[in-house]
């Protein structure tokens, strides 16, 4: 029976969803997570939101900022005093670069995105030089790794690609509580989320759409310069879980999304899907969802306008999209992950895991 999980993360996107699912879902095996939170301060909301969860704070540098290595250097020693404090069974590593230092528990690593995939997907070409320290730190943060885990086959590809392993790897899809999003009367609203100083959500191309779409466009998030699209700001969990239930669509156009939270959400609440067409999107909502080329903005204007004026197609695509989002349950995903620790405890401790 484990008893104890030391897990990083970070409060700037869906890695701190994510990590707070999982640690509520563990708890209820039993499990206390200490959460190790990185990078900027988690807003008041956020902390609200996860009041009942052991976080810890540290304002670290994460390893995708710009000249980030003293940080992440000087957040190593912090955690390795987490790990002699709370003890942990297995240390769970939401980034990359903490798998090299010297863990006494077996880590795990996940994969969730990465600057140089990111990059490729962006830019069309590899990261330049300027990321080698990012790409010698991950490497060998990655092949220090005891497991390795991907939310997406894509996503696993591609981490094999760019830095190879040689230890386990498994794909797990992230998951969410289902009992928190609902559906009532669709309303003529298109919906998107994110962080849109990302390129790679391509919310350009959406606003491009918004100017010259029969129903308005609505993007909840951090951060874009657009247009059309009518801006909501940073939304409290609750609030975002209205406006999803409200949406007839859900737009993400994403030139790169190695699984796409806000696309679950947006799915267990009903909403037809607009999606880029890349294969980690395909490998998920294949058959549930539309998908655009996402450098094509007259391609995804028709396709909205294609579901605005037939109805009948907008709710089978809703209703095919919300029973395809029961399989990504938070129930599952922490099955999957307590299947993964228990392999770890074997290989690096096989004989307590006998005893267990």
């Amino acid at each position: 029976m484990f008893r104890s999980v030391l897990m990083t993360t970070d409060a700037v996107g869906g890695v701190w969803t994510y990590a707070l699912d999982l640690s509520r879902a563990l708890a209820r095996s039993g499990i206390h997570v200490t959460l190790a939170t990185m990078g900027p301060r988690p807003s008041p909301s956020r902390y609200e939101d996860a009041k009942e969860i052991d976080i810890r704070w540290r304002d670290y540098k994460l390893e995708w900022m710009d000249d980030p290595w003293d940080d992440v250097d000087e957040a190593s020693e912090w955690l390795l005093s987490l790990e002699r404090e709370v003890a942990p069974e297995v240390v769970h590593l939401n980034g990359y670069s903490h798998g090299a230092i010297a863990w006494k528990a077996p880590k795990l690593v996940v994969a969730h995105s990465c600057v140089l995939s990111w990059w490729s997907a962006v830019h069309s070409e590899s990261a330049p030089a300027a990321w080698d320290e990012y790409r010698r730190r991950v490497k060998m943060g990655i092949h220090a790794a005891d497991y390795v885990v991907a939310p997406s086959n894509a996503m696993l590809q591609a981490i094999k690609t760019l830095y190879g392993y040689s230890s386990p790897a498994a794909v797990i899809p992230n998951g969410c509580d289902t009992a928190l999003f609902r559906s009532v009367p669709k309303e003529p609203i298109i919906l998107t989320a994110g962080r849109f100083w990302d390129r790679a959500k391509n919310l350009q191309a959406l606003d491009y759409a918004a100017q010259r779409c029969e129903w308005p466009v609505y993007a909840a998030g951090e951060g874009g310069d657009f247009h059309n699209i009518k801006r909501l700001g940073t939304l409290a969990p609750t609030s975002l879980r209205d406006w999803y239930a409200r949406a007839s669509i859900y737009a993400l156009p994403a030139r790169y999304e190695p699984f796409g939270l806000s696309i679950l959400e947006a799915a267990l609440s009903g909403c037809a899907l607009v999606l880029g067409d890349i294969p980690s999107l395909r490998e998920n909502w294949s058959g549930a969802a539309a998908f655009v080329d996402p450098h094509d903005e007259g391609e995804l204007l028709h396709q909205l306008q294609s579901l605005i004026r037939s109805p009948e197609k907008r709710a089978k695509l809703g209703q095919t999209s919300k029973a395809r989002a029961q399989r990504f349950t938070l129930e599952r995903m922490a099955g999957d992950y307590l299947a993964c620790y228990a392999a770890l405890r074997c290989r690096n401790h096989p004989a307590t895991a006998l005893r267990s």
